[in-house]
């Protein structure tokens, strides 16, 4: 969707219609500023009329909530993505220093991944605990008030 903004813009120029790359290409940098470099699943982009006829984009919608099964699935998404991680060794229960065979480094980068997906810091008193794909799984339904 980005690219497609941008090559309007590009077209738009040539043909004169300032206003309006001016507000795509303001709504694209917007994006980016907020880590989104295309568009998120659930948003839906909405071409909109503002007062003298400029256009920009709006984005309506969010993300689908949050369930136990879901906060599961993408903590062992980011950790299966890991470089030191065998995706076939890994599973809930496994302990990322005695069974996966991390060291403290890789455990601090595992919750800096973490802090990214689900998009709050994790202080590091309480990251030296999670030891464990469960025991984040925990914690983030604990801290983004996820029960079931």
């Amino acid at each position: 969707m980005a690219a497609r903004v941008l090559s309007r813009c590009v077209r738009s120029l040539s043909r004169g219609a300032a206003p309006v790359i001016r507000c795509e290409v303001s709504a694209l940098s917007l994006r980016r500023a907020r880590g989104f470099s295309q568009l998120v699943p659930g948003h839906k982009p909405v071409l909109a009329q503002v007062s003298g006829g400029i256009q920009q984009w709006r984005h309506y919608g969010d993300l689908p909530p949050l369930t136990l099964e879901s906060i599961k699935d993408r903590v062992l998404y980011v950790l299966k993505l890991y470089d030191k991680i065998n995706p076939e060794q890994l599973q809930v229960t496994s302990h990322f220093m005695k069974d996966l065979g991390l060291d403290s480094l890789d455990q601090v980068e595992i919750i800096m991944a973490m802090e990214d997906e689900f998009g709050f810091e994790i202080p590091d008193a309480e990251a030296e605990k999670l030891m464990t794909p469960d025991e984040i799984v925990q914690y983030i339904a604990d801290k983004k008030d996820v029960y079931e």
